[in-house]
């Protein structure tokens, strides 16, 4: 048994350290990339504009459902009029950038993993690396910086989204006074909650879209079937470790905030 947990415990750190080298070359690559403006564009366009209808989608749902069960819950204690402020307060805090982290992961995140599975399986990577091109700074470097613009824009927009849906249900549908959501979201939410949804967004990014680009890289070394099957491994797992890291760099973050 110790032998076995040795065996594992080593095999988590080298995996680590291969994680971390990867991180590594892929941002030192970027010194000296051709085109480099342009690539970050379009990562912006894949992992951004493409994800857009979803964030919107989520968001405004989340809004509603919060707003809901807000209001019932605060009127038992005759304080519905600060629904405003928790609904506010939840997306801000947490739901938001938690949330458009998790439905990145799913749409561009699941894309990138594929994508770059099929170039190393199709022997892509190793004729870019042939012809003198970093794989590294031509694949997987602008996307690193493109998550950082794209993963606080999404997340600013679900949360503006799920207050807007919290506003439909706690005023037009159950009757709550305008004026007063609006004033305790304005006297509820302060910068430096706005700040602490952003920088999660930004380590929620940069954290999500290594990982995948990493398991994609290494379809070849880590999926236990060739071709498709590979990829489809290489995809799965990428979504799973992303949705996990999303989770605990929450919790390292806002153990540090509160």
């Amino acid at each position: 048994m110790i032998a076995v947990t040795g065996r594992h415990t080593l095999a988590l750190i080298r995996e680590w350290g291969d994680f971390a080298l990867f991180v590594g070359r892929a941002l030192y690559s970027l010194i000296g990339l051709r085109a480099l403006g342009a690539k970050i564009i379009r990562a912006i366009y894949e992992m951004g504009v493409r994800c857009s209808p979803i964030i919107a989608t989520v968001g405004g749902f989340t809004g509603l459902v919060l707003g809901l069960q807000g209001y019932y819950t605060l009127s038992q204690f005759g304080s519905e009029s600060i629904l405003g402020s928790t609904v506010a307060l939840t997306l801000v805090r947490e739901l938001g950038p938690v949330l458009a982290a998790l439905m990145i992961v799913g749409q561009a995140g699941s894309a990138l993993a594929a994508e770059i599975g099929i170039q190393r399986n199709s022997e892509q990577i190793d004729a870019l690396d042939t012809m003198g091109v970093k794989p590294l700074g031509f694949l997987v470097g602008p996307r690193l910086v493109a998550a950082l613009i794209v993963f606080p824009l999404h997340t600013a927009l679900f949360d503006v989204i799920g207050i807007a849906g919290g506003y439909v249900t706690g005023v037009l549908l159950l009757s709550l006074e305008s004026g007063v959501y609006w004033q305790n979201v304005y006297s509820g939410v302060t910068i430096s909650d706005v700040c602490g949804g952003f920088y999660k967004a930004l380590a929620f990014g940069f954290v999500v879209t290594a990982i995948c680009a990493f398991e994609g890289y290494n379809t070849h070394r880590k999926a236990t079937e060739p071709g498709a099957r590979g990829v489809s491994q290489s995809t799965t797992r990428a979504v799973v470790l992303s949705s996990i890291a999303v989770l605990a760099v929450d919790y390292v973050i806002t153990s540090f905030l509160v």
